[in-house]
């Protein structure tokens, strides 16, 4: 949210603002018929841009997003990836686009994405949309929508850009087996006014952190052994072909990326031999694998004078695999080696609308369709693994129209409806309804209404665990979920002497109908299977304030959160609100004589609570409301140029407060009177460095 409330100081379009403010003005994209100001959006669109992404040393969506309101990283150690919540819902319920597609990932198209997965070398911008958005982007985009749009032009005619960084995981580093390493060039040719070509190859080499662990060569089975973040190295290739000309734009995207993440079992087989009183440690290790490739290719122009066309056609693919096997500790030795593919996506998706359809600038009309067919195979939740999967297509075909309505220089409404087809569940339909209007004072009032289902995922539908000691099923006649929500936001931009000030307030409150959750089916034997039973409502007030006073600036905001479940798959449910509160604020100051920018971000996210099973001391089922303690994170860099601008380092250090892990209570199933559990966060303060240099010519 610093990110929205920056964008609004840059939205200002008053002629008395100085150049160096207007030349801020954001153009977006997300939700759009035709890329144009934030300030003349119907929708309320966040951005983050590349001079923050820079500032922040960040090269993957999770550097950036973390200082977000609203928005949680939700990192898992155990597995090496990162999830995130948008207003408490999971990755399930909004959308991670590239260029208005959704990115394939391990578990999904565009929901669930592993956000470490995702680098930032060719980012123009970040755009980020609150609330549902089934209309314009279809299902599974209850909670909102983030879009990252990558850059596809460059003003000189040769651009050589490489750079590396080097940067702590806590207090561990060396050049070698401690630390994050990444080293990345772009190469970028104007072979006309018309083509530009670029190609880039980045490496992200994350060591893992030890923390209280000893790392893959210790010898006992004390539960010491391994890393308590897990080691993954990142290779990403990436090339751009854009061809523009007054009318007519068309560019192809190809995007190559390659994880391997190494995990190191607690558990060593000492192997002790009495005989000789000699060991031969041994442990049974994995090595997963994760290869995406990403194909678009997209075109965009006018028909008919003034009406305006934008189709994509993307094929993707991203598959997991894992390597079993038995590691001598001593000799580093592996044997009895087996491998099997583990999640598996391909994708083809395609995209296209049909804009400004009507020769006035009084109302527009957009149509549009959409077509995914995506076949794979569900997660194997039980970590047992199999060569015999059941491979399964989901095909969806949408198809929307939306129109635009100018009713004044003050005030335009545009209402949208989508039909969305599917090969396994009733026809679905999203809806929305988005106002602006623009009081004499400056003041600007936004309202939108949507709608979205979410589709059951592979899990949901197709896991099937069952042995001795479980059974555990997915349910093919599962029904889609339904999400409405409504946003209301009122913001000002004003002048009080030299500061430019800019303030905001949002409201918003969200629905969820027939969640899914995993209930009892069957208690002896004991049987699970995915239902459509629970309900989940989310209300909130977020308020935002911007200031700029010459080369300062400084952000702040609060969310003062609800959320309600009713979780009728639990006999003994509590549907009370429960409340929360997320604070977080930027500065940043910047020296021209010297070419340098001093920047700090805060975010302290309060304590979080949630209802939960548990059992008591005398063995019996209750419900109590578990808690997540507070904690605060804090960021700081600087940033310089050297050279006429050709040389930029970045020093920066990232959670200063050390924080690690939060103690929490909010557990299923613990006993009333275990004491709390740690739920892992960060890996302490780390710092880093940053080296860019731009050979341009």
């Amino acid at each position: 949210m610093l990110c929205g409330v920056l964008n609004v100081l840059q939205a200002q379009t008053n002629d008395s603002i100085p150049e160096n403010v207007k030349d801020l003005e954001e153009v977006v994209v997300s939700g759009q018929y035709n890329p144009q100001s934030v300030n003349k959006s119907v929708f309320e669109v966040k951005v983050i841009t590349q001079k923050e992404i820079a500032l922040r040393g960040g090269n993957n969506l999770a550097d950036i997003l973390n200082q977000t309101l609203n928005i949680t990283i939700i990192p898992n150690a155990s597995t090496g990836k990162s999830g995130v919540q948008l207003f408490g819902l999971d990755a399930q319920y909004f959308k991670i686009l590239v260029d208005n597609i959704p990115l394939i990932n391990d578990e999904g198209m565009g929901n669930n994405t592993d956000l470490t997965q995702i680098n930032l070398d060719d980012i123009e911008r970040v755009e980020i949309v609150e609330g549902a958005m089934g209309v314009q982007y279809g299902a599974n985009a209850v909670s909102g929508i983030i879009n990252i749009i990558t850059k596809k032009s460059a003003k000189s005619k040769w651009e050589v850009v490489p750079y590396i960084q080097e940067e702590t995981i806590g207090d561990e580093y060396d050049w070698v087996d401690e630390g994050r390493h990444i080293q990345s060039i772009k190469i970028g040719h104007n072979f006309s006014d018309k083509l530009y070509v670029n190609g880039i190859v980045t490496r992200n080499n994350f060591n893992g952190y030890w923390g209280s662990k000893k790392g893959k060569s210790y010898l006992y089975n004390d539960e010491l052994r391994g890393y308590e973040w897990l080691p993954k190295e990142q290779y990403t290739v990436k090339s751009l072909w854009n061809y523009t000309t007054d009318k007519f734009k068309l560019f192809y995207k190809f995007e190559y990326f390659d994880e391997t993440t190494n995990k190191y079992a607690e558990e060593v087989r000492e192997n002790y031999n009495p005989a000789t009183e000699t060991n031969q440690p041994v442990a049974t290790d994995e090595i997963f694998t994760s290869q995406r490739i990403l194909n678009h290719l997209n075109a965009s122009g006018q028909l008919w004078g003034t009406a305006h066309y934008d189709v994509s056609l993307s094929y993707q693919q991203q598959k997991r695999n894992v390597e079993n096997y038995n590691y001598r500790i001593r000799t580093g030795e592996q044997f009895d080696i087996e491998s099997y593919e583990y999640e598996s996506r391909k994708a083809w998706y395609s995209k296209g609308n049909l804009s400004n359809l009507l020769p006035t600038k009084q109302s527009d009309i957009q149509l549009g369709y959409e077509i995914t067919s995506i076949k794979g195979f569900a997660s194997a939740i039980s970590g047992l693994y199999s060569s015999e999967n059941i491979s399964r297509t989901l095909d969806s075909y949408d198809v929307f129209a939306s129109s635009e309505w100018v009713v004044s220089d003050q005030f335009s409404v545009r209402p949208g409806a989508r039909v969305l087809f599917s090969s396994n569940f009733n026809t679905q339909a999203a809806l929305s309804l988005s106002t602006k209007y623009i009081f004499k004072n400056g003041l600007e009032l936004r309202g939108i209404l949507g709608t979205s289902p979410r589709l059951p995922s592979y899990e949901e539908l197709y896991t099937y665990f069952v042995d001795v000691n479980h059974d555990v099923r997915g349910n093919a006649n599962l029904n889609p979920e339904q999400g409405v929500s409504a946003f209301l936001h009122l913001k000002k931009k004003y002048k009080v002497k030299e500061w430019y000030l800019s303030s905001k307030l949002s409201g918003w409150f969200m629905n969820v109908k027939d969640r899914i959750e995993l209930i009892i089916i069957n208690s002896s034997p004991l049987q699970y299977q995915y239902s459509n039973i629970d309900t989940y409502n989310a209300w909130g007030l977020t308020l935002t304030e911007g200031a700029m006073l010459h080369n300062f600036r400084i952000n702040a905001g609060a969310t003062f959160s609800g959320i309600s479940k009713v979780i009728a798959s639990e006999e003994d449910y509590n549907d009370d609100y429960l409340y929360g509160l997320q604070l977080n604020t930027n500065a940043s100051y910047t020296v021209p004589k010297w070419n340098t920018t001093f920047s700090a971000y805060l975010k302290y996210t309060g304590p979080q609570y949630q209802y939960v099973q548990n059992t008591n001391d005398a063995g019996e089922t209750i419900v109590i409301k578990g808690k997540q303690s507070e904690f605060t994170w804090v960021d700081a860099t600087v940033k310089k140029s050297f050279y006429d601008n050709k040389l930029e380092a970045t020093l920066g250090a990232r959670n200063l407060l050390d924080i690690t892990s939060v103690r929490t209570t909010a557990v299923e199933g613990a006993a009333h009177s275990d004491p709390a559990s740690s739920q892992l966060l960060g890996y302490g303060r780390s710092y880093f460095i940053k080296l860019l240099y731009k050979f341009n010519f």
